[in-house]
């Protein structure tokens, strides 16, 4: 058993692709590197050994979840380290590059790694002159870098620049070392897919293509090729979490309310999120609802598609857990949670409330009708039902021009189904109409046709 087997947690958030980390100081006491406002599992991990947060760490200024070192200072009284030159507005210990913190036995190092943000750190934990890992951030992860463009297209070269430098730094550790991304497979933060979300030194300078790259030139080429959309949330993040997220100081509810209260709601401005699987928002829901089925990605589709300025009501069946709809809502700084419909669409429909269905048809039935792939750019190249129209599900909601791309009696396409429901849900809102969502995705309609996807070069 290794040091990490023995002492560092991983705490994976699936929905967001990324680790955070709890480290065991060994004495009761543990450091927490990029936790997020939803302690839950961090909390359950740290009582398990009876630890008490001492240090809580961040690589940089989060686009992508609040952080939750704040709540740890408050909650623990853990030290908040971070980069200086975040000029973080709450109390922190602000470290430069090369300075150290002293853990009890072991040594945590910062070192400055610009790219993904301008302030971003690593920390390199040592014990003595041994390098036992390096917590890398948005710096040097699995297989690749994090995204340079969060600060804007005229920084994103510049920012892919300073990440080549903090690339080769580095790969100058130990290759022994211990490689602890926060980003990883699933994050928007261009991670590749793959299982893996903890690595070396040494099997990076093998495998990661970046870290192959013969120059600075290629290096900035090849990163930014693989730049995909990412969510708009991202956008206002970085600066919420340098001012400091607000303290949650009580356990967060989502009030039951009637379907009066919702109607009166609905008419000051509220908006209708209906987490339900899409097969029961298929066969009923209240007009002007968007579909954002509960689960791993809800938070990022809900911060993507939807304002955070006002009141949100949700549609839920009995059974679904309001708890963590609730966390995922405020892990990305949604905070006027109205409350949730008492009693559901049964509720709803009992008192004559109106309905609006989408039609959920299997790969066997969608027959000639047009279809409207919402996907990634990179999931549509790779492989697409032939003649499909391409449309990113994120650009749907605020964007009437490409809305009005969708043609009528369309199919709605993506992986397994939900997304296209919530694509769907949004162009019935604009007034679409007699639009269906494929049960499914591309690789089902291609065994039920047996004709071959198409790949776009």
């Amino acid at each position: 058993m290794g040091f990490a087997d023995d002492h560092l947690i991983p705490l994976v958030d699936e929905g967001l692709g990324n680790s955070a980390y709890l480290l065991d100081l060994g004495d009761g006491r543990a450091l927490a590197v990029d936790a997020s406002r939803d302690l839950r599992a961090l909390r359950t991990a740290a009582g398990r050994r009876g630890l008490t947060i001492a240090y809580a760490a961040d690589t940089h200024l989060h686009a992508d979840f609040l952080s939750g070192a704040l709540q740890l200072a408050h909650d623990d009284g853990a030290t908040v380290l971070a980069s200086a030159t975040g000029h973080r507005a709450f109390p922190h210990t602000a470290l430069a590059d090369g300075d150290e913190r002293d853990l009890g036995g072991l040594t945590l190092r910062a070192l400055s790694t610009p790219g993904h943000t301008d302030e971003h750190l690593s920390f390199l934990l040592l014990d003595g002159t041994r390098e036992l890992g390096v917590f890398t951030g948005g710096s040097l992860i699995v297989g690749s870098a994090a995204r340079t463009d969060l600060l804007g297209a005229d920084r994103t070269k510049e920012l892919a620049r300073a990440q080549y430098r903090s690339l080769r730094r580095l790969a100058e550790l130990q290759e022994t070392t211990a490689v602890w991304p926060t980003h990883g497979a699933g994050s928007f933060c261009s991670a590749p897919p793959g299982a893996e979300r903890i690595t070396t030194i040494a099997a990076q300078k093998q495998t990661n293509p970046l870290l192959a790259a013969p120059d600075e030139d290629a290096f900035v080429r090849q990163l930014l090729a693989g730049l995909g959309s990412y969510p708009t949330y991202f956008d206002r993040l970085g600066e919420a979490n340098r001012r400091g997220p607000a303290v949650v100081r009580s356990a967060p509810s989502l009030p039951a309310l009637s379907p009066d209260h919702v109607r009166n709601l609905l008419s000051q401005g509220a908006q209708i999120i209906d987490v339900r699987p899409i097969a029961d928002f298929a066969i009923g829901h209240i007009p002007g609802a968007v579909s954002i089925p509960l689960r791993d990605q809800f938070a990022t589709w809900l911060g993507w598609l939807l304002p955070d300025d006002i009141p949100l009501v949700f549609v839920t069946n009995p059974g679904q857990d309001l708890a963590e709809l609730t966390w995922q809502a405020l892990k990305i700084g949604y905070e006027r949670l109205a409350g949730h419909l008492d009693g559901g669409m049964a509720a709803w429909t009992a008192g004559d409330g109106a309905q609006e269905r989408i039609e959920l048809l299997t790969a066997d039935r969608i027959a000639e009708r047009p279809v409207l792939d919402i996907r990634q750019r990179a999931e549509h190249i790779a492989g697409h039902i032939p003649g499909a129209i391409h449309l990113e599900l994120g650009n749907l909601a605020n964007q009437a021009d490409r809305a009005d791309q969708a043609p009528e009696h369309a199919v709605v396409a993506c992986g397994h189904g939900e997304r296209a429901m919530t694509a769907a849900s949004l162009l019935q809102r604009t007034g679409h109409k007699n639009l269906a969502v494929l049960d499914g995705g591309p690789g089902d309609w291609s065994k039920a046709t047996g004709r071959p996807l198409e790949e776009t070069a």
